[in-house]
């Protein structure tokens, strides 16, 4: 069995709305992951899929629990220590028309990490953002190109290059195809799974579609308004009273060794 590389202990987060309020929106989630699997995180809008994302890349500090990385707990990292920890653990976002930088080339936008680093030089820039392109099946003259340039799904491909211009262990996804039309999206997870043979990445892929989490994921994290609900293999073996009911009455088809549901069902 793959090692595990990260494991979320009782991760909490309370947000002070003031006047005395506060909104939970994680509550106590626990789970792991292992080099080279997917863990996929599921469930209604507002259910803290997100904000878990943001705990795991420090974007957020949690209110309580902690988060060890290879047995380390990196939970309340600062400074430069923090800085380093991001370099194993990167993201990529719903909208990478928000998150790529519209005034930079491409390969400004692919080799920026690596500079902030000292991990290249900027003679190398062009080489390396080349070499990043191919990664991806891109081709190598949008070096030059602005994002604005691009389709949605060519951004996303560059979106995900970046991610891995660092050598990350562990990509987390968050919503990373939903805003892509059908065919795009299926070729944006052919070219995750190609990525994640070769390098062994682990992903943390946060999505509302069912049918794509159940056939894309080796495990599933079912969160309902903040908390763990269950972590399962197959959707479709589901034992809370949540969870069925989320695929109740959703027929169920066999493609492969997984079994799919529609994609309608969250969207």
């Amino acid at each position: 069995m793959n090692e595990t590389i990260l494991r979320a202990e009782g991760l909490t987060k309370r947000f002070d709305l003031g006047g005395g309020k506060t909104l939970t929106a994680v509550d106590h989630v626990s789970f792991s992951v292992r080099a080279g699997q997917t863990l996929g995180i599921v469930g209604e809008s507002g259910s803290g899929k997100s904000t878990l994302a943001r705990i795991l890349t420090r974007l957020e500090t949690p209110t309580e629990g902690r988060i060890l990385y290879r047995g380390e707990d990196i939970t309340h990292l600062s400074g430069e220590a923090l800085r380093q920890h991001r370099r194993v653990v990167q993201m990529v976002f719903q909208d990478p028309s928000t998150a790529l930088d519209p005034k930079m080339r491409v390969a400004d936008i692919l080799c920026e990490p690596l500079l902030n680093f000292g991990l290249i030089a900027h003679r190398d820039v062009p080489a390396k953002a080349r070499e990043l392109l191919r990664m991806v099946d891109l081709p190598e003259d949008f070096v030059r190109r602005y994002p604005r340039d691009m389709s949605g799904g060519q951004r996303q491909r560059v979106a995900i290059a970046r991610a891995l211009a660092l050598r990350p262990e562990i990509i987390i996804c968050d919503e990373a195809t939903s805003a892509l039309d059908v065919s795009v999206q299926a070729r944006i997870i052919a070219l995750l799974r190609r990525l994640q043979e070769e390098q062994h990445i682990a992903y943390l892929f946060i999505c509302h579609d069912l049918a794509l989490a159940n056939s894309f994921c080796d495990e599933i994290l079912v969160m309902h308004r903040g908390r763990e609900v269950e972590t399962i293999r197959d959707l479709t073996e589901a034992r809370s009273a949540y969870a069925k009911k989320l695929v109740a009455s959703v027929f169920t088809v066999e493609e492969g060794k997984n079994k799919v549901l529609p994609p309608e069902l969250f969207q």
